[in-house]
């Protein structure tokens, strides 16, 4: 490895942010969706759910800050298609630096513009009456979880990024992991469905990954879901980034 690896990436890292502090619509339109979401689902359908619970903000809460991060992770690999067609990948082959800090700054910074959706997000939630007792360290595994969540996604968005072919094919790959939410434990409970529909909610990652920060912040006990959760995560971001590197070498080839 480059032993520059970490400064090089440092260097992208601040190029990429700088993109997204003179165009700050970026994170608006990330979190405009997950808000009309959120607003339509408490006060015009939160009446008719039955979730189980008085506050149906807390239930919902979990699922709508993994849409937020679907929905930001599509930037990713739109930014990273523009760099490939503008060349400047090309520029930066010639350059010495490590080459894949370049697509690490572009994943380090969906990783802080994410957080900074997510935490907008969680400020409205509290507007609209969200709580939790949670304590610090239950805070800290939440943000754990979003982050390594975050992380898998974006890798997947990189690989996006390299393959496309047009702008709206690099961005297209998100919108059935933003729909993923939709059939899972994220607005209602998985009991409720049809049994075809309840079998795919209950075996696929979105829905462990909510239980478990459903869990944290009303201070429950997670068991094994919090295990299966960070096994998805860790599974998805594993398998994305070896895929990633392996169309990045074909693209620099």
């Amino acid at each position: 490895m480059n032993t520059h690896f970490f400064g090089d990436m440092s260097v992208m890292l601040g190029r990429s942010m700088r993109h997204i502090t003179r165009s700050p619509d970026t994170i608006i339109t990330t979190t405009i969706m997950p808000i009309a979401f959120m607003l339509l689902f408490v006060y015009v359908f939160g009446g008719a759910i039955q979730a189980g619970t008085d506050n149906y903000v807390n239930y919902l809460l979990p699922g709508i800050l993994l849409i937020t991060i679907a929905s930001g992770i599509s930037y990713t690999a739109y930014r990273l298609f523009l760099d490939m067609q503008s060349g400047i990948f090309e520029r930066f082959q010639s350059m010495p630096i490590a080459r894949s800090s370049v697509l690490w700054g572009h994943v380090l910074t969906s990783v802080e513009s994410n957080g900074i959706s997510v935490v907008v997000i969680v400020g409205v939630a509290l507007l609209m009456g969200f709580r939790s007792s949670a304590g610090v360290l239950a805070w800290l595994a939440v943000a754990g979880i979003l982050v390594l969540f975050t992380l898998a996604l974006t890798w997947i968005a990189v690989i996006a990024g390299l393959s496309a072919k047009t702008t709206d094919g690099a961005v297209a790959f998100s919108y059935p992991i933003i729909f993923l939410p939709f059939v899972s434990s994220a607005f209602v409970p998985t009991e409720s469905m049809p049994a075809p529909v309840r079998a795919f909610a209950e075996n696929q990652p979105v829905t462990s990954i909510v239980n478990t920060i459903r869990a944290l912040l009303g201070q429950q006990s997670v068991g094994r879901e919090m295990w299966i959760a960070i096994a998805w995560c860790a599974g998805i971001l594993v398998v994305a980034y070896a895929l990633a590197m392996v169309a990045y070498r074909r693209k620099i080839a």
